[in-house]
């Protein structure tokens, strides 16, 4: 183990105090490359590109109030959901006015209540 670590520290120094050269045609490459950035971005304002009108859904948006005025919305849309599926007790139930369960017949026919249920009357 030792050996191995001795023999990269050495690898590591040799590679340290060598010098490659970089070729002269990537060096001419890169210069030129950053001549052109350089004169592009001194080169001043950028042209602004024209404003459009807001599309449809942005316009419905901004017309009803933006983000927040879309959230409320949402938070009552859910709110009537959970009042129509289970509605207090003060509120009629909206199943029975949508299919009619109640009918406007005597449910015990000529009996009276107190036949049905065996009381004394």
């Amino acid at each position: 183990m030792a050996d191995e670590t001795t023999r990269l520290d050495e690898l590591l120094v040799a590679a340290r105090f060598s010098r490659q050269d970089i070729p002269d045609d990537l060096v001419g490459r890169i210069l030129t490359d950053a001549d052109r950035i350089q004169t592009n971005r001194y080169a001043g304002p950028r042209a602004v590109a024209e404003r459009r009108e807001p599309g449809l859904w942005r316009q419905l948006l901004n017309s009803l109030g933006g983000w927040p005025g879309l959230g409320g919305m949402a938070a009552a849309c859910a709110t009537g959901v959970w009042i129509g599926m289970f509605p207090p007790d003060i509120l009629p139930d909206p199943s029975d006015l949508v299919f009619q369960t109640q009918s406007d017949g005597e449910l015990l026919g000529y009996y009276g209540l107190v036949d049905v249920l065996g009381g004394d009357g």
